[in-house]
């Protein structure tokens, strides 16, 4: 079976970090740049949703209007979200918001059967993958069997890209480096994961692309070998 192609794009500081507190300008040339991929899905994981759940719900009124989503459906992505300890319950913030047509969650076999059937009474799309945790494999090839997914833009932290990093399933790694530098101790980098054991195990890059972008910043994609 064949996956969708997999994006990592993330903003960082030069030093890395993925906490740099940026601004309205500033995300506003980070989704310019991510449109480039006219991706049809957006991968996120659950405490990246959880974070910024909050905020929705409190600028959010009803759901959105059915007939803004039909206008133009395949125009906009699907909101995939890895949630297998069933950990996300204000599904209706998220599926009312413009930038998605629909939210699909993965699960695996180990994801309590109670929200499962709740996600089944909402009607919202459900993948199940895996036993323990999400198998990012088969989760893929069924996202792009079932929901037609060509393109995965994967927009969260450095836990879920070294997940996707470390199983070989992602194939470009594009980053909008920002001109600062942030500093401190905590593991918020791009590319979180357990030490490396050997040197087989450091994952090469061929770089494609290298622009300006806006006043100072750098847009780097690469090309994993």
């Amino acid at each position: 079976m064949a996956k969708p192609k997999v994006v990592i794009f993330n903003a960082v500081s030069l030093d890395g970090r993925m906490d740099g507190g940026l601004g309205q300008a500033q995300m506003g040339l980070y989704y310019q740049t991510a449109a480039v991929w006219n991706a049809d899905a957006m991968l996120s994981g659950s405490n990246t949703i959880l974070s910024g759940l909050a905020e929705l719900e409190a600028t959010s009124g009803e759901d959105l209007p059915v007939e803004n989503k039909e206008l133009h459906p395949m125009a906009i992505p699907y909101l995939v979200v890895v949630d297998s300890r069933g950990r996300i319950r204000k599904w209706r913030v998220m599926r009312a918001q413009p930038y998605w047509r629909e939210v699909v969650v993965l699960c695996a076999q180990s994801t309590p059967q109670s929200y499962l059937d709740e996600l089944e009474r909402d009607r919202i799309p459900c993948v199940v993958a895996g036993v323990e945790r999400v198998d990012f494999a088969q989760a893929l090839e069924t996202l792009h069997e079932r929901f037609g997914i060509q393109t995965v833009r994967v927009d969260s932290g450095g836990i879920l890209n070294g997940v996707l990093l470390r199983a070989g399933l992602v194939d470009e790694v594009s980053l909008l480096v920002w001109p600062a530098l942030v500093g401190g101790e905590s593991p918020r980098s791009v590319f979180t994961a357990p030490d490396l054991t050997s040197p087989e195990q450091i994952i090469s890059l061929r770089l494609v692309h290298c622009e300006q972008v806006g006043e100072d910043a750098l847009w780097l994609k690469y090309e994993v070998i």
